[in-house]
């Protein structure tokens, strides 16, 4: 169930987003570039619909993907670049958000925002930048689950074993493409090397 990028160009873009003074504007476009590398991975596999269109000369039938069946679901704030570059990619697709705030003592999190459009039996994508603990994905996941859809698979840039493994025992049933796997956790629940706050990074919040 668990998906690491090899790609080189992937790895290449992680290691320019571990630079500390890459300002936000870069840091968000590449979140955007890994957000569709991981897509182009999570969704190859789905099942196209068939179409028929007008093009220059004439009428031809092509295959596309159900987007109307897919529902992309960010995990505020880190996930907002994530969720923009699939917005593009996507434009029939739905799109939701959930929120979740880091208790910064019990390192638990805890939701105060739910606003998911209708995803029963569809595909439900969500993103999230990082996988430190585990805890705000597994919670977010259950969410979703209560919603009833058909699959789910979750798109994450950075992550570390500890909070893989706690994906791993609480959801075996989604798919997770992540573009890094990194060492470990800190004391202080951060991944490392990992990338910091995704968050502040992405929208210049002083830390």
């Amino acid at each position: 169930m668990i998906h690491e990028l090899s790609n080189v160009v992937a790895k290449n873009l992680i290691n320019r987003l571990r630079e500390h003074k890459l300002d936000s504007l870069h840091f968000r476009h590449i979140i955007k570039e890994l957000a569709r590398f991981l897509a182009y991975e999570a969704l190859s596999s789905q099942k196209p619909k068939t179409y028929s269109i007008e093009t220059w000369k004439e009428n031809i039938s092509c295959d596309f993907l159900d987007e109307e069946n897919i529902v992309f679901v960010a995990i505020l704030r880190a996930g907002l670049p994530m969720l923009e570059a699939l917005s593009d990619l996507f434009p029939k697709a739905s799109f939701g958000f959930l929120a979740m705030k880091r208790d910064e003592v019990t390192h638990k999190s805890k939701l105060y925002y739910d606003r998911i459009p209708e995803c029963k039996d569809k595909t439900v994508v969500v993103v999230d930048p990082m996988v430190a603990t585990g805890g705000s994905l597994s919670d977010a996941i259950d969410v979703i689950k209560d919603k009833l859809p058909k699959e789910i698979f979750s798109l994450n840039i950075i992550g570390c074993p500890e909070g893989v493994s706690i994906i791993e025992k609480n959801h075996p049933d989604i798919q997770l493409y992540i573009a890094q796997i990194d060492k470990k956790l800190d004391n202080n629940m951060f991944i490392l090397p990992g990338l910091g706050d995704a968050g502040d990074r992405a929208y210049n919040t002083p830390e």
